[in-house]
């Protein structure tokens, strides 16, 4: 019997390696406009506020000004609909499940724990990724950056999932890869597992102080 009748999962850096592709489709989008790519590096250590936002770093690092020039600039709307195109076409090329993901989720879902996804990734990012590698069957709810008037840190996406299967705070958890995932974690009441593998923002795991750094979804059947 599992200790939590909910989890509560992040996506990009903690089910999913989606990195390699989000910065395919950056480069993509850039290289279109004419302006210098970025690397890999930079783009994980972007991941986290959403894909959105995402984008408006890339452009501001590439394009040597502000994010709040960038959102400003008329042409934006442009450029975000050609990442659109871009992303859309890239998802699942060169993602890949993490170690242990698809039989931890089954095994659990067989124990009856209520499975689901809080990102602040874009909702039809969100489902074009879950569906490239067959997830999305396995999750009773997907809340997106967009499926709410907030998003993570926010605690509303955790907090919709707990009314939504009536499930007390101390009988979910939630597992994620950041400082972002932990705050919001706090925010909610919820106890908050990271995994060491994801991206962080660049910076150490240990330093979010996470209630416990499990080394893959398999130690959620122990």
């Amino acid at each position: 019997m599992s200790n939590f009748d909910l989890i509560m999962f992040d996506l990009d850096g903690t089910l999913i390696e989606t990195a390699p592709e989000i910065c395919d489709a950056v480069n993509d989008t850039l290289r279109r406009f004419d302006l210098p790519e970025v690397s890999q590096q930079q783009v994980n250590d972007w991941i986290g506020q959403g894909t959105r936002d995402l984008l408006l770093q890339a452009l501001a690092f590439s394009g040597k000004t502000d994010v709040v020039a960038v959102y400003a600039n008329a042409s934006f709307a442009l450029i975000a609909a050609e990442f659109d195109t871009h992303y859309q076409r890239r998802c699942g090329t060169r993602s890949h499940l993490y170690p242990r993901v698809r039989e931890t989720l089954v095994a659990l879902r067989d124990r009856g724990v209520k499975l689901a996804v809080v990102t602040n990734k874009e909702g039809r990012y969100t489902s074009t990724v879950l569906n490239a590698h067959q997830l999305m069957p396995l999750f009773d709810r997907v809340v997106s950056g967009d499926t709410l008037t907030s998003k993570k840190p926010d605690p509303a996406g955790i907090q919709s999932c707990l009314a939504s299967f009536d499930v007390p705070r101390h009988r979910a958890l939630f597992v994620g890869d950041s400082s972002i995932d932990v705050a919001t974690a706090r925010n909610a009441g919820v106890p908050v597992w990271l995994l060491p593998y994801g991206y962080n923002m660049g910076q150490p795991i240990e330093a979010c102080a996470p209630d416990r750094v499990i080394a893959d979804c398999s130690v959620l059947l122990n």
